[in-house]
């Protein structure tokens, strides 16, 4: 792993905002990047290290006090328990606990909460329980969500014959899925930050506010490579690297689980790389393409992070559907990476996978996937619940498999302590949810998110002479949140928030103009009449859940509706122009971009995102997001990830002027871009040695200045090229960054240090080697711009000055 060596930017820019015995009393520890399973014991393990189940207590406790929050190690003690436990249980006992509970009975299971009452409760539990319950809160707020899973609780302890408690499931990958909690900018926001650090305070919160409420597994994060933007999942990814999805990954892992809520990556592996960006299709990719791209995110969530849940994937990879995928789940997962979680199908997966997919009978579908690796069906009783012990009994099904996925679970349930103490406070749910300090770290996060991408004669920010603003567009009087985003959250608008920063000295003129979508052009005249007033237009415009989202791809990036009609009847008034992008993906802008001065990439920035939209154009805040995903010229293009290999030979495409005809990489806006209104420079590169073994590592460093007159952060990016290499290679791939802040005037010198593990390629058996030869280096603000210089690695002959630069051989690790 290549590390950064300078401070800690987001722990300095949080604790200046919110004192640090603040976010302890909110129970938020900024502990970086510590490994989550510490030794903790209590004296129940003892004592109880004979019994499995748990005495229910008759009320949960009213302590006001946070828990200690932390999964217990695994040891002896918790194994005795789950084999004494195991040892007493039915085959019917042993399938519920592969199984999830949802209740309702609408066809979408995304919009039905469902009635969780005692009356229910017992009725679908029975005495046999259940293992899982599915988002039973989603739409509930603090004190009601925390008072239902406490009932799921009591009824599980006191009415099932052993009295073992479910798992409690919710959604959190920008947010915890329920009324009232704190809301954070979408994925591909997050993306934009570059900042681990505060990943990890995101997700810190996010399993402060789940764990409080009795939730004790998110769904999060999204570790799904985003190539090909048509997908219209693209707003819940990272991006399209998998350096910069594995360490922001890795930190939500951490982050999450520091509060004993179970961290499920998924979709593993490769849901939303289709052809066409067409969701869940069957997706055919080489052992190389995954283990060099699609799996790296997954792997270091499990090795670094310690995840202790994955959730497969709805498409089927190479022909196998991924929770029916014996390779993926146990060889890789299991065999290789040594997970120690338990894996859960994505919502209806399994039952998918009978008829054409996969399987002729739901015997056989349960029997394939319980026995490919798939612990948890989810998210309601069916396929396991109905034929899965039927298929043991029958001799279809080894039941060493069943039990061993059982004790999976009971052995998570062990480590979350659910045995010992399964109810919360309600008092205390609703006092920690969406506190102010943890808006203030949304704010952060939504100020590091956005994107300046156009600024024509420094149009932004916008001049304090100005007297009067047109506010146009269909996103510019709605706070655009994205996806998995819960009923009630405390949000402001952009149009709220500009005028709450601008007060009486500007006059804001504001006109939808149109809808997203549809053919209308009624509201045209409106919003040209106030170009007209106006000093500036500032068009929000861009996407929602009805343009993109699950199950919803695009065919075409351009901006949907009469949207772009929009844009260029306002632009004709001949007053300047400035468009914010509200949009949980790429936008194609061939056909208004240069009508326009400025253009802000805002994304679905979370419940404070209208502020920090506000703050962008007024100058109170500095941009400093950096794109995380290509943006394309056309949609035509894609997929065209920087990271591409190199082709066979050079070329063009009629439509784009020729630039570099051997690379073929030509974006509208390349892998990550991001302007800022002060400019940065770079210089005094150093390499240190410039030649090393095999084994060696390289210190990388460089001094960067502000130059302009605003305070300003950057995102130092580094990324290696391969000289001559016999499996070829991207033609860059990134492999350090460090977002730094500086003052106007000052400077800084950053430093990386390159090992043995940036330095290797998978040879031709798939096993990591070091490429000795020479490799060049690109440092700078984006992918296609900065500092270069080159290195070379050696043999040790080459090291006594028997070899040339140039030669090619390689060490097997």
């Amino acid at each position: 792993m290549a590390i950064a060596m300078s401070g800690s930017w987001a722990e300095r820019e949080i604790v200046a905002l919110i004192s640090r015995r603040q976010l302890m009393a909110a129970g938020i520890a900024l502990m970086g990047q510590m490994h989550l399973l510490r030794a903790f014991g209590s004296e129940s393990d003892t004592e109880e290290a004979s019994r499995g189940a748990r005495q229910s207590p008759t009320h949960p406790p009213d302590s006001g006090l946070a828990p200690s929050a932390l999964l217990l190690a695994p040891d002896s003690r918790i194994e005795q328990r789950v084999n004494d436990l195991l040892a007493r249980m039915t085959l019917d006992e042993k399938v519920r606990q592969l199984c999830s509970l949802k209740l309702g009975e609408k066809a979408n299971m995304f919009t039905d909460k469902g009635t969780y009452t005692p009356e229910i409760l017992r009725k679908y539990l029975g005495t046999l329980g259940v293992g899982s319950v599915s988002l039973p809160i989603a739409r509930m707020d603090a004190r009601s969500g925390t008072e239902v899973t406490n009932l799921i609780q009591r009824v599980s302890a006191e009415n099932t014959r052993l009295g073992i408690p479910p798992i409690i499931d919710g959604e959190g990958f920008h947010g915890l899925r329920a009324n009232g909690s704190c809301i954070f900018p979408t994925g591909i926001a997050l993306g934009a930050t570059w900042n681990p650090d505060l990943i990890h305070t995101i997700s810190t919160i996010v399993g402060l506010e789940a764990h409080s409420r009795g939730l004790r597994r998110i769904f999060a994060p999204i570790l799904d490579l985003s190539h090909d933007p048509r997908h219209g999942r693209t707003e819940e990814t990272y991006g399209e690297d998998p350096y910069l999805a594995s360490r922001l990954g890795v930190a939500f892992v951490t982050g999450l689980q520091s509060q004993g809520v179970i961290s499920t990556p998924k979709h593993f592996v490769a849901n939303f790389v289709g052809e066409g960006g067409r969701d869940s299709g069957d997706i055919e990719l080489s052992e190389r393409s995954l283990r060099e791209l699609y799996l790296v995110p997954f792997r270091a969530a499990v090795t670094e992070g310690g995840a202790l849940g994955i959730m497969c994937a709805y498409n089927s990879l190479n022909g196998v559907p991924c929770c029916c995928n014996h390779w993926l789940l146990t060889d890789v997962l299991r065999g290789e990476w040594n997970f120690q979680g338990a894996v859960v199908s994505d919502w209806n997966a399994i039952p998918n996978s009978v008829g054409d997919l996969h399987a002729n009978t739901r015997g056989e579908a349960a029997r394939r996937a319980v026995t490919a690796g798939t612990d948890i069906e989810t998210p309601r009783f069916d396929v396991y619940n109905g034929s899965l012990a039927e298929e043991v009994r029958t001799g279809h099904c080894n039941q060493e498999v069943v039990d061993e996925a059982v004790r999976r679970v009971l052995r998570l349930k062990f480590r979350l302590g659910l045995f010992d103490q399964p109810y919360n406070e309600p008092n205390r749910a609703v006092q920690i949810s969406d506190t102010d300090a943890n808006r203030q770290i949304a704010l952060l996060a939504a100020r590091e998110s956005i994107v300046l991408l156009r600024n024509e004669r420094s149009i932004l920010p916008l001049s304090s002479a100005l007297k009067t603003i047109a506010v146009i567009g269909p996103n510019a009087n709605i706070a655009r949140l994205g996806g998995y985003t819960p009923e009630v959250v405390r949000a402001t608008s952009p149009l709220e928030a500009l005028a709450d920063h601008l007060g009486s000295k500007v006059t804001l003129s504001y006109a939808k103009g149109c809808e997203l979508t549809g053919d209308s052009t009624d509201g045209f005249a409106e919003a040209i009449a106030a170009a007209h007033r106006s000093d500036v237009s500032i068009l929000f415009v861009g996407g929602s859940a009805e343009t993109a989202s699950e199950q919803r791809d695009r065919a075409d990036l351009d901006l949907t509706g009469k949207q772009e009609a929009l844009i260029d009847a306002v632009a004709k008034v001949g007053k300047p122009v400035v468009v914010v992008l509200v949009s949980g993906g790429p936008v194609t802008m061939t056909h208004w971009i240069n009508k326009v001065d400025g253009i802000v990439m805002a994304w679905y920035a979370g419940e404070e995102g209208g502020n920090a939209i506000a703050e962008v154009l007024t100058g109170a805040c500095n941009p400093s997001g950096h794109l995380p995903i290509t943006f394309p010229l056309f949609t035509g293009q894609l997929p065209m990830p920087y990271n591409h290999r190199p082709y066979g030979r050079t070329g063009t495409t009629l439509e784009i002027p020729a630039t570099n005809d051997s690379v073929r990489y030509d974006p509208l806006f390349p892998f990550g871009y991001g302007q800022s209104y002060t400019t940065f420079e770079y210089s005094d590169l150093v390499i240190n040695p410039q030649r090393i073994l095999h084994d060696g590592t390289i210190r990388i460093s460089l001094k960067v200045a502000n130059t302009g007159a605003r305070n300003g952060d950057d995102i130092v990016q580094l990324y290696l090229r391969y000289g001559i290499c016999r499996i070829t290679q991207p033609v860059e791939r990134l492999c350090a960054f460090k977002r730094i802040s500086l003052a106007a005037g000052a400077s800084q010198v950053v430093t990386f240090i390159l090992g043995q593990n940036d330095l290797t390629f998978l040879n031709e058996d798939l096993k990591p080697e070091v490429n000795v030869g020479v490799y060049s280096i690109l440092v700078g603000s984006d992918s296609q711009s900065g500092l270069q210089g080159i290195f070379e690695v050696t043999h040790s002959a080459a090291a006594k000055g028997n070899a040339d630069i140039g030669v090619t051989h390689s060490r097997v690790l």
